[in-house]
């Protein structure tokens, strides 16, 4: 084991991993009960109470907030359209021959005029995510002028009529006007598309309010937090692999509870996708260090305990592998300042699951949960996961005993694609649960 002596009293705790060496499996509602009974005091802390219908909460409407129209230029959030606070970067253009474009969906809400002056219908395509704040708008549009629709210029672009990374071309923006083509309602026009969720919005020209939203693979809802196939971790004989050649059973470097660096196994995969091309966040280092991850993931920051990568800033410092002690036995961690954080787009989507909720990745401490900003809660939710994989290793080494068997741990080493149905369980239950302010947004 390698003891971290220097900082130990900064990191955020781990719960250990309760270790069964016999017992029955655990039923479904022992389960169900169990990350239930865990989101209880988040419920009881967050101050929420469950209302009879879907959502969140119940008691009194808030009164209603008094909205301050767009002046002409101004863009909120108050960031160029192509960073990771707004919609971020582009992908790439979609053609109809490409194989993204089976991912925009056709829009014919009778409640929005399409201009449609191509005559291609292209301007009613659009991502999903592009789709759902249209409509939204839409409502809006219709209950602050009545008699009033909300009409689309410009949609999915495929002349080639706007910018080299124009998000037009990925069917992730809209330009849009009310349909009395009253310029005095802009303003007002730009503030609810704000209000309906666009990523960012542009009171653009003295004709049309642009809007755009992020990529459907950028969404944290999508699969929450991975690295790309090429990251480096290091496994117990001291080389480096790529996250692309692990497997489960494998044992990589992790923090455990106590700040020290052990050799935990690889029990699951939360996502993965060989070929997926998603955006990342890579945070640079002072030393040098790069760390690649999904904005979602969260990060040991020093003097704030996990936070969201996306909120990571230059000037925090986080965990890496002291670099002065590549010839040592015995390695230590230090808190390294952040010098950059941009967005790359990356190929390759991989998520996996320690024994101890924690890794090194190309030698930096990350966690490995997402979406939710609390690592102990996270890692405490899936403590029935670790315990039935603990279960399965504990059988999986008496069968072994036995030659007359097969080695069924390479069967587990067949990893599928996708994400795993615990997490995506997981995922559903903190969407009605937990504090909006504990989300990733």
């Amino acid at each position: 084991m390698v003891h971290h002596h220097r900082h130990r009293g900064h990191l955020a705790s781990h719960h250990c991993v309760a270790r069964r060496r016999g017992g029955a499996t655990p039923s479904l509602l022992q389960v169900l009960l169990l990350i239930l009974g865990l989101w209880l005091p988040v419920l009881d802390n967050g101050g929420l109470v469950l209302a009879c219908g879907p959502g969140r909460g119940g008691g009194r409407r808030p009164p209603p907030r008094k909205l301050t129209p767009l002046v002409f230029k101004q863009h909120v959030p108050n960031v160029s359209e192509n960073t990771q606070p707004a919609s971020g970067m582009s992908e790439g253009r979609v053609s109809r021959h490409d194989s993204r474009f089976r991912d925009l969906v056709p829009n014919y809400n009778t409640d929005i005029i399409f201009k449609d002056e191509e005559g291609t219908g292209a301007d009613r395509l659009m991502t999903q995510r592009c789709k759902e704040k249209l409509n939204t708008l839409a409502i809006s549009v219709m209950n602050q002028w009545p008699g009033v629709k909300l009409r689309v210029t410009e949609g999915w672009d495929e002349e080639g009529k706007h910018a080299t990374d124009s998000l037009h071309y990925e069917g992730r923006a809209v330009d849009v006007t009310t349909s009395d083509r009253d310029r005095s309602k802009y303003g007002m026009l730009a503030r609810l598309a704000v209000e309906a969720g666009f990523d960012w919005v542009y009171y653009e020209s003295r004709s049309h309010i642009h809007c755009s939203v992020k990529s459907e693979s950028s969404s944290a809802g999508k699969s929450g937090g991975c690295f790309p196939g090429k990251s480096l971790v290091r496994t117990e004989d001291g080389l480096a692999k790529r996250l692309d050649q692990v497997r489960l059973g494998d044992r990589i470097a992790a923090l455990d509870s106590r700040g020290d660096i052990v050799y935990s196994e690889v029990i699951a995969f939360l996502d993965r996708s060989l070929t997926e091309r998603r955006q990342f966040v890579r945070l640079t280092t002072e030393s040098g260090r790069m760390l690649t991850l999904t904005p979602a993931h969260l990060v040991p920051v020093e003097g704030r305990s996990s936070v969201f990568a996306g909120r990571v800033q230059p000037g925090d410092k986080i965990l890496v592998r002291d670099p002065a002690d590549e010839n040592e036995v015995e390695h230590r961690l230090r808190w390294d300042k952040v010098m950059d954080s941009r967005l790359v787009l990356e190929e390759g989507v991989y998520a996996p699951l320690t024994m101890e909720g924690t890794l090194l990745v190309d030698d930096v401490v990350a966690s490995c949960y997402a979406v939710v900003d609390n690592q102990d809660l996270a890692h405490l939710a899936f403590l029935p996961y670790r315990i039935w994989s603990s279960l399965k290793s504990f059988v999986r080494r008496l069968t072994l005993e036995d030659t007359r068997y097969p080695d069924i741990r390479q069967d587990s080493r067949t990893t599928k694609e996708g994400i795993l149905s615990y997490a995506s369980f997981l995922y559903w239950i903190s969407s009605y649960v937990t504090p909006t302010r504990m989300i990733y947004q």
